[in-house]
């Protein structure tokens, strides 16, 4: 993970990230929707042989799942989205990653966030399970990888964060 991290710290101190985009474009201010600053990474960038080996590892566990993910096959993944929210409180509210069937059914996270608290730092994932009253809210740890169905199942926001937040994120 240290090594990782080292990738994704030295992709923002050279100005990599930009302002996170919207897919469906129907707001003024995207700043109001997301807070973060991302930059899509292939894997063979120099510098990015961490993140490589990230993704490597990702797809060894995609593949080893795909055939038992229900009616979803996996035919393919995006480039990884390195992301980070400043820590001056920007999240991103509630959305769903496909709401339209553009063909990703996983969203796998990586979170970078050493000595992470909740409670001091902010910056909680929470999903809201599809027909359940309840949710999950998920630190962002380091080392710590998630998976979840990117479509409506799984409505989800990124919280108020309050130190620096990276992820990375590659969708199946």
């Amino acid at each position: 993970g240290l090594g990782i991290l080292d990738n994704v710290k030295a992709l923002h101190k050279t100005g990599k990230f930009t302002d996170g985009q919207l897919v469906s474009q129907k707001s003024d201010s995207t700043k109001d929707i997301r807070g973060d600053k991302i930059t899509w990474i292939e894997g063979r960038e120099p510098g990015c042989e961490k993140i490589r080996f990230l993704m490597s590892r990702m797809d060894d566990l995609v593949r080893h799942c795909n055939g038992k993910l229900g009616n979803y096959t996996i035919n393919g993944r995006t480039k990884a989205m390195v992301a980070c929210y400043p820590g001056n409180g920007t999240g991103y509210v509630r959305h769903v990653d496909n709401p339209n069937g553009d063909g990703r059914c996983v969203t796998c996270i990586y979170y970078l966030n050493k000595d992470w608290t909740a409670k001091e730092h902010g910056g909680l994932l929470r999903i809201f399970p599809e027909g359940k009253a309840q949710f999950a809210d998920i630190e962002p740890r380091f080392d710590r990888l998630l998976l979840f169905w990117s479509d409506r199942r799984n409505p989800h926001e990124v919280q108020p964060a309050f130190a620096t937040r990276y992820a990375i994120t590659v969708w199946y």
